[in-house]
C-alpha cells in the first residue's frame, strides 16, 4: 500500500461508517441516489465510473485489515479525498451484521436520475436496448444489466415496477454492470415502449408463445428486446401490440429463467446486427 492513509475502526457504531450498519437490512430501504458496492469486481467498477465522470462517485471505502495488500492497487485508483477504513474482522461483521466474507465495501453515489425520455433521445441510430418490465428479483436484474453489457447493449430501460438495480445484491449479480451501463427507471411499460416505437424500434418482446424464433429475426438499425417477470410474463397488451419472440426448448418447461432467456436472446440479436466479432 502507497503512503495513503487509512483510517482504523474499532467501534462498529462509529457514525462515520454509519452508512454501511446492518447493510443486509437496510439496503432495502433506499438511500437517496447511495448504494453499497460489494467486492473487489464491482469496487473496480466502481473506480472506473468515478473516474470517468458518468454521474456515478465513490464516497468512502471500508475494508477487512487483512485485504488492503491486495487491492493496493485498485484502491490507488479513487480519489485522496475518499476516505478509506479498515477494520477487523469481528468488527466488520458486526457493522454488517452477517459474516461479510468478501470484505471489501464501498459506498457510492448516483447523481440525479436518467429519465427515459432523455435516453432514448441520445442514442445512436443504430442502437439495441434491453427492456424490463415488472421485474422484480434483485437476481435477475443484475443479470439482466450483465448479459446487455456483455453483448454489447447500448442502454436497459426499466419501468417503474422493476427494482431499483443499485440494490446490492443486484450490483453484485451484474459484476459492477450497473455502474456502467446507461439505463433509466420511470414510467409505465406502456409509455416506455410508446417512446421506444416513436424513435423508430423494432420492438420484439419474449414470450415462450411468441411468433417467431429469436434466431428467425430479420435484423433492424435500431431493435428493442422486451423481458417479463417470471411466471406471469408480459401483460397481454404488450404482447398483443408488439412482435412477439421465443426462444426454442424442450417440451415439458414453461420458460427459462430470466437471466438466461434474456443472455440467449441479446446474443441471437447482437449477432444479427453484426455486433458482436470472434
Amino acid at each position: 500500500m502507497s503512503e495513503r492513509g487509512l483510517i482504523a475502526i474499532e467501534d462498529p457504531a462509529d457514525p462515520r461508517i454509519a452508512e454501511f450498519s446492518q447493510i443486509r437490512e437496510r439496503d432495502l430501504t433506499g438511500r437517496g441516489g447511495r448504494f453499497i458496492a460489494e467486492g473487489t469486481v464491482v469496487l473496480r467498477m466502481l473506480a472506473a465510473a468515478h473516474a470517468a465522470g458518468r454521474g456515478i462517485r465513490a464516497e468512502k471505502l471500508l475494508l477487512l485489515r487483512n485485504r488492503v495488500e491486495g487491492v493496493s492497487e485498485l484502491l490507488a485508483a479513487f480519489p485522496e479525498d475518499v476516505p478509506i477504513y479498515v477494520a477487523e474482522a469481528p468488527v466488520l461483521d458486526a457493522i454488517a451484521g452477517f459474516h461479510l466474507h468478501r470484505g471489501v465495501l464501498a459506498l457510492g453515489r448516483r447523481d440525479g436520475t436518467a429519465e427515459t425520455a432523455n435516453l432514448i433521445a441520445n442514442l445512436p441510430q443504430d442502437a439495441l436496448v434491453l427492456v424490463g418490465c415488472g421485474i422484480s428479483n434483485h437476481d435477475n436484474i443484475g443479470a439482466l444489466f450483465r448479459n446487455a453489457a456483455g453483448f454489447g447493449a447500448d442502454a436497459v430501460l426499466l419501468d417503474e415496477t422493476c427494482c431499483d438495480p443499485l440494490y446490492r445484491k443486484a450490483l453484485r449479480v451484474s459484476v459492477g454492470s450497473v455502474l456502467t451501463m446507461p439505463y433509466a427507471r420511470d414510467g409505465s411499460s406502456e409509455a416506455l415502449l410508446g417512446a421506444l416505437a416513436q424513435a423508430g424500434f423494432a420492438i420484439w418482446a419474449l414470450s415462450p408463445a411468441g411468433e417467431a424464433e429469436i434466431g428467425e429475426i430479420a435484423p433492424a438499425p435500431r431493435m428493442a428486446l422486451v423481458m417479463g417477470t417470471e411466471g406471469e410474463g408480459l401483460p397481454r397488451a404488450i404482447l398483443e401490440r408488439f412482435h412477439t419472440a421465443r426462444i426454442a426448448q424442450m417440451p415439458g418447461l414453461d420458460s427459462l429463467n430470466v437471466g438466461t432467456a434474456s443472455g440467449i436472446a441479446l446474443y441471437s440479436l447482437a449477432k444479427s446486427m453484426g455486433r458482436l466479432r470472434g
